[in-house]
Parts: C-alpha cells; sequence; structure tokens
C-alpha cells in the first residue's frame, strides 16, 4: 500500500516537475527570440546589435540542447527506477562482488561510471559543438578527455574514502548516524575549500602571479581599504579550454587567493578590474560566504535526517523500483535513490534559492558602487554580458528559476541608481 502511494507520488511530481522544465524552456525560447530584433534601450548605446543577436542566438541553442538533455535524462532517471534498471545493476555487482563493503562502494562506482557514459554524448556535443559554434571553445579533444580522466582520478581518490567512511557510518553507528556522517561531510567540506586553491585547481590550470605592477597596486589598495587580506593575485589560463572570462577568490581562512581568468584581464580596464574585484570582495565583507555555507550545512543536515527515515522504509525502495537485498545490505541503494528522487522533489523550490541568491547580489554590487565608481562596474559587466554571450532579455519566470544573479537591466538599473545617489 506505502508502496503504491509513494510510486503514485513520485510519478507526479516527476511529470510535474518535467512539464514545468519544458514549459520554463519554452517560455525563454520565445521571450528570448521575440526580442532579438532589438538592443533593450539601457544598453543600445553600449552593445551592437549584433552582439545582442548573437546572444539571443546562443541562449535559444543552449535552452533547446537543454529541453534534449532533460527529456533523456527523464528517460535515463525512470530507467534507474520505475523499470528496473538500478536493480538490474545491484544483482549484477552483487554476483561479481558477494555482500559486504566491497558490494556497496561496487555498486556506487558502477552507478556512477554508467551515469558518467550516457552523459558523455551531450558533454562532447556542449564543448564540441554548441561551444565551439559560438566561438568560446578553445578547448582540444586530447585536453578534454585528460581533464575528465584527472577528474574521475580525483573523485575516486577523494570520493571512495569519504563514501567508505558514510557507508560504515551507516551500517555501524545506529539510529543516529546520519548525524555522524554530516560532521564527516561538512568536514570534508571545509578541507575542500583549504585544499582546492593551492592542490586541486592547479591540476587543471596554471596559475602564474599577476605580473602588472599598476594593476596590482591599484588591487591592493582596493583590499586595504576594505580591510581584505590575500595570500596573493593570480592569473589563471581561462583561456585554454574558453573564451569566456570571470574573476574570484577562493580558499578559507588564512588561505584566501584572488584569482582572475586571462580572458578577464584582456578585456577590461584596470578600473573596471578593479570594479569587478570589488563586487566580489563585498561577498566576503558581508558575510555572504559564511552564510552560504551554514545555509548548505543546515539543508544537508536536514536531508540527511530525511534519508535517515527513508532508509529504514521498505516502501522508499519497492516504490521506485528495487527490492531490497537480504543480507547484503541497501546502504548504498539508498543513497543512490535519493540522489535520484530529490532533484524530482524540490525543483519547484529553486526560486527560494535564487532569490536569497539574488539578494547577495545586490548587496555586493551595493558594496562595490561605495568603494570604487559604480560607472566602471555597469561598464564592465556589460562588456562581461557581450563577451559571455549572456542573453539582455531572459524570460522573467525562466530566469527566477535558473538563475542565481539578477537579470542584466534589473542590476544595472540598481547600479545607475546607486551611483546617482
Amino acid at each position: 500500500m506505502y508502496s503504491l502511494v509513494f510510486s503514485i507520488l513520485f510519478v507526479s511530481f516527476f511529470v510535474l516537475s518535467l512539464s514545468l522544465r519544458f514549459w520554463l524552456a519554452g517560455r525563454q525560447v520565445r521571450h528570448v527570440l521575440a526580442n532579438r530584433a532589438r538592443v533593450p534601450a539601457e544598453f543600445a548605446a553600449r552593445i551592437p546589435l549584433e552582439a545582442h543577436q548573437k546572444a539571443a542566438d546562443y541562449t535559444v541553442a543552449k535552452t533547446k540542447f537543454g529541453m534534449v538533455a532533460t527529456f533523456f535524462g527523464a528517460v535515463v532517471l525512470i530507467g534507474f527506477t520505475l523499470l528496473g534498471g538500478l536493480q538490474a545493476l545491484s544483482l549484477a555487482v552483487l554476483d561479481a562482488t558477494g555482500p559486504g563493503m566491497a558490494f556497496q562502494l561496487g555498486l556506487v562506482a558502477a552507478f556512477a561510471l554508467v551515469s558518467g557514459m550516457l552523459d558523455l554524448p551531450f558533454d562532447l556535443y556542449r564543448q564540441f559543438v554548441l561551444e565551439q559554434r559560438f566561438g568560446f571553445n578553445k578547448m582540444t579533444l586530447k585536453l578534454w578527455f585528460a581533464d575528465m580522466l584527472k577528474g574521475v582520478l580525483l573523485g575516486a581518490a577523494l570520493g571512495l574514502p569519504l563514501l567508505w567512511i558514510v557507508l560504515t557510518l551507516m551500517d555501524k553507528t545506529g539510529p543516529l548516524w546520519w548525524f555522524y556522517a554530516w560532521m564527516v561531510w561538512s568536514g570534508f567540506q571545509l578541507l575542500m575549500m583549504v585544499l582546492y586553491p593551492t592542490v586541486i585547481a592547479p591540476m587543471f590550470n596554471k596559475f602564474t602571479p599577476l605580473a602588472d605592477d599598476s594593476l596590482k597596486a591599484r588591487i591592493e589598495g582596493l583590499m586595504q581599504r576594505v580591510g581584505f587580506a590575500s595570500k596573493g593575485l593570480f592569473v589563471m589560463d581561462g583561456s585554454k579550454r574558453s573564451a569566456h572570462g570571470n574573476a574570484y577568490f577562493s580558499g578559507f581562512g588564512s588561505n584566501k587567493r584572488i584569482v582572475f581568468f586571462d580572458t578577464l584581464l584582456s578585456r577590461l580596464a584596470p578600473q573596471e578590474i578593479e570594479a569587478v574585484l570589488a563586487h566580489e570582495l563585498g561577498h566576503f565583507k558581508l558575510k555572504h560566504i559564511v552564510k552560504r555555507i551554514a545555509v548548505m550545512f543546515a539543508v544537508s543536515l536536514g536531508f540527511l535526517a530525511l534519508l535517515g527515515f527513508l532508509k529504514e522504509q521498505p516502501w522508499f525502495y519497492t516504490g521506485l523500483g528495487v527490492e531490497p537485498l537480504l543480507g547484503a545490505g541497501n546502504d548504498a541503494v539508498a543513497l543512490i535513490l535519493f540522489m535520484l528522487a530529490l532533484p524530482v522533489f524540490t525543483f519547484a523550490l529553486s526560486p527560494l534559492t535564487s532569490i536569497s541568491s539574488r539578494k547577495h547580489e545586490f548587496e555586493a554590487d551595493a558594496f562595490a558602487a561605495k568603494h570604487t565608481d559604480s560607472n566602471d562596474l555597469v561598464s564592465a559587466l556589460v562588456k562581461m554580458y557581450e563577451d559571455n554571450a549572456s542573453t539582455l532579455t531572459p524570460d522573467p519566470l525562466h530566469s527566477a528559476f535558473y538563475d542565481s544573479h539578477p537579470p542584466a537591466s534589473v542590476r544595472i538599473r540598481q547600479l545607475n541608481l546607486a551611483g546617482a545617489q
């Protein structure tokens, strides 16, 4: 009875989520195409029509490709769950390994491998067809596969020990395993924040100290004004892989470092780079990073507690097309099923995340306008929108679900108001 009810609930949310995704994508395509012929008035003096139309075409192409990928992902999801794919994979791995931890780790690894192979054609198309068509791809096929191999090896080296700890806690520590697992996961996330800038990121990109002395002096002056201490200013060879540009700071505690894409430095003037960095520093000074980490930890605690409950319910497995394996352990199955089902039930809540993120973006923009010239940030953003082919006319509802940043027109309008005060 409970199994049937949960299956019906899952299918209902699945249909709702999939329908909502396609409806939003359709709105996005229609809205962008309807505004393709004319640059919005507030950008008319800054962005040529050709660049605006390229951004529209790029957005439409990405959205349509996303619709195909979404449909394929939905088919795979149903295949793994209600059509018995995960059940078959579990039995095959069990037959190869026997019961125990080898089965648990092997099942997650096998699931990751199958999922990765299914995603591979889409990843290749995205990089070497879609990005190539609009002039953004700078990667060779050799580099792409080298990155993928590094990612797989790194994921195995970091993920398998973490997974072993979590599965051991699930099996050995009783009803509160989810709390102990949350503590381990939280500690792991903090460790990655420390290791990423100096250990992980350099495996994929080359980081060199900023060599422009005048720009370095300007940035150091900004950091001194806002009270930000950094381990250094670095330039990343982003042009090796993509024509997209950005700037960010990474690390945690005393390990913070500021990173500029070389593509960004080649496009923006020094005062514009300073304004972009002031925005990023605003996130730090206004405690946005700490707040996001706290929310992430709180949400993960809630989800792990939910998994702790679902793990003990037979209907959770059977309702999603899996018969619990007697004597073999079902912890890995529970983890995979939870990961598969959770987005189905939570997608409709996506705007709640966007609201918080956009509030932080407005606050960081206001911080940048306080410590630099707001006109410099506006100028930098316009160039970045143009260079990244970001549409200036997204559908408002689609943007509310998918975009962590406010639409360009709204964001720049707020900056212009700040500059006028």
